[in-house]
């Protein structure tokens, strides 16, 4: 695993805008996500290639690969990069997959879904950040997402049913909306509550959507109309 990812920083890193950001993406990659047990190769090489630093305002760059949320604006964070990392091993990512996102935000967790092959469908309901983040994702290169602006409660029914859903912001419970989008067999992960939050791992099964707790988090609120 070692010499993989080796390989796999050089590769990445050249053309990197100066080398300290190369350095501090292999750090966190190293101490944050694999010393924390995420072992998924294609995770480990999405947040080793997505150059973090491009997510973020210009007064928090030094603080891009920092272990924790770094603030964009409009009361949007983008999140921990183990948040990140956990919360797309758990979608079980394969190239050519189609996996809708609510929540686009800074575009980081967009773009590294993008990395690992998946068809991503982003829905964000904050124009300005919406529009941002497409900017940002465009500019990166990445031809393998479609974006919309509009409520997440109500998913992206045009292209339903995904294989997966990952929602990056915390409704009170698991939506409705989201769960009929999603597949038979597909998995969605989702923080709920409202002062206390759990990062739930929902699977639709015959029986209907079973739930697993992963751990206690901390999401900005979500948005729109959960009815």
């Amino acid at each position: 695993m070692e010499h993989e990812l080796y390989v796999f920083f050089k590769l990445y890193s050249e053309g990197d805008e100066g080398g300290d950001h190369s350095a501090r993406r292999w750090n966190m990659v190293e101490n944050q996500i694999i010393a924390r047990g995420i072992r998924d190769s294609s995770v480990i090489q999405a947040m080793l290639a997505v150059p973090r630093h491009r997510f973020v305002p210009d007064e928090y760059k030094s603080s891009a690969y920092n272990d924790g949320p770094v603030p964009i604006g409009g009361g949007v964070t983008i999140s921990q990069p183990y948040i990140v990392a956990l919360m797309s091993e758990l979608l079980r990512p394969m190239r050519g997959m189609k996996v809708l996102e609510v929540g686009t935000g800074s575009g980081y967790q967009t773009a590294v879904l993008a990395e690992t092959g998946c068809e991503v469908y982003t829905v964000e309901i904050l124009e300005d950040i919406a529009k941002r983040a497409r900017r940002l994702l465009d500019e990166l290169g990445y031809k393998n997402i479609k974006f919309r602006i509009g409520d997440g409660y109500a998913g992206w029914e045009e292209y339903a049913p995904f294989d997966a859903i990952i929602v990056t912001a915390a409704p009170g419970n698991i939506p409705q909306r989201l769960a009929d989008q999603l597949k038979p067999g597909g998995r969605m992960i989702i923080p709920v509550g409202d002062e206390s939050q759990e990062l739930l791992l929902a699977e639709k099964t015959d029986e209907g959507i079973v739930t697993r707790r992963i751990t206690s988090v901390r999401f900005v609120p979500m948005t729109g109309r959960s009815d």
